[in-house]
């Protein structure tokens, strides 16, 4: 089992020295969110909360997650990075392909791409991509990323996308997963399909079986059942030592986590406490399960 540090809504200026402890302390891995702005108004209902709504504010810090990954690249060694998730459906592909593709030449392929449609009419639109059909076009443009990344020069003629022959050099000299989000049919079928792994947003450890299951089924449908696939989870029930230990016996390969929440630090809250949290977590967990 491996253990990612999740830094979402915390301070950026914290980033670096969250991503140093967690390398130092055993975690395999930081995940890096994504939310392009805050709109004063949405038109549609976040998907994973109960009510709908969204639990971050005007206020609340990010960055491109791209940028930070090349930011804390610089100051580990080992470390894996990965968006959780990416929202693709407002990023043209070809201009994200030369982002993605440089992130991980620099971090020397310690790169990997969680992947979303994204939920929010605004962040399409305001962007300049259409909210019609946006499921085809994600379809699309993760056609277009992998056959970009995996280097040469490619063309690509599809209803959504068309380019004549171009290359990117230098691509990563290592495949670049693909980690595809989302807990509907679609984006479960999106994943077994072309995904080298499935991401979670926040679950409970029975929908994650229930999920993991069907994922099983699909990637059996789909004929790869047998090729590696990771599941990245962030379960809201089951915590601590024998929570973990429930998780990875439900298929979870790796647990995403902030420890500091439960330590009752906040998200502004002292960098000093943190690196403490991370320490206490890996000494208690990460030495006994990874």
């Amino acid at each position: 089992m491996k253990f990612t540090l999740s830094v979402a809504m915390n301070p950026l200026d914290q980033f670096a020295e969250l991503a140093k402890t967690a390398e130092e302390s055993g975690f395999s891995g930081v995940a890096l969110p994504d939310s392009l702005f805050y709109s004063e108004t949405v038109s549609a209902e976040y998907p994973y909360t109960p009510d709908g709504s969204r639990f971050w504010n005007e206020e609340t810090p990010w960055a491109d997650p791209l940028v930070a990954v090349a930011a804390m690249g610089a100051v580990t060694n080992e470390i894996f990075f990965y968006t959780s998730v990416l929202k693709l459906g407002s990023r043209n592909p070809v201009l994200l392909a030369r982002q993605v593709g440089s992130v991980a030449v620099f971090t020397g392929n310690r790169f990997g791409l969680g992947l979303g449609v994204g939920w929010t009419p605004e962040e399409f639109e305001w962007c300049g991509a259409p909210y019609a059909n946006r499921g085809k076009r994600v379809d699309e443009a993760i056609d277009v990323l992998r056959l970009i990344l995996d280097g040469g020069m490619v063309e690509y003629h599809g209803q959504f996308f068309d380019f004549a022959k171009l290359r990117m050099s230098p691509a990563p000299s290592k495949r670049v997963p693909f980690y595809i989000g989302g807990h509907t049919e679609v984006a479960l079928r999106r994943a077994a399909r072309v995904g080298d792994g499935w991401a979670s947003a926040m679950m409970k450890l029975e929908d994650l079986r229930t999920t993991i299951s069907r994922l099983t089924e699909l990637r059996a449908e789909y004929g790869r059942v047998d090729e590696p696939f990771e599941i990245q989870a962030v379960c809201i029930d089951r915590f601590g030592l024998d929570g973990c230990r429930e998780q990875e016996e439900a298929g979870v390969t790796d647990v995403i986590t902030q420890p500091w929440v439960f330590d009752g630090i906040p998200f502004d809250g002292p960098l000093a406490a943190k690196k403490d949290s991370i320490r206490k977590f890996a000494d208690e967990i990460i030495g006994k399960l990874s």
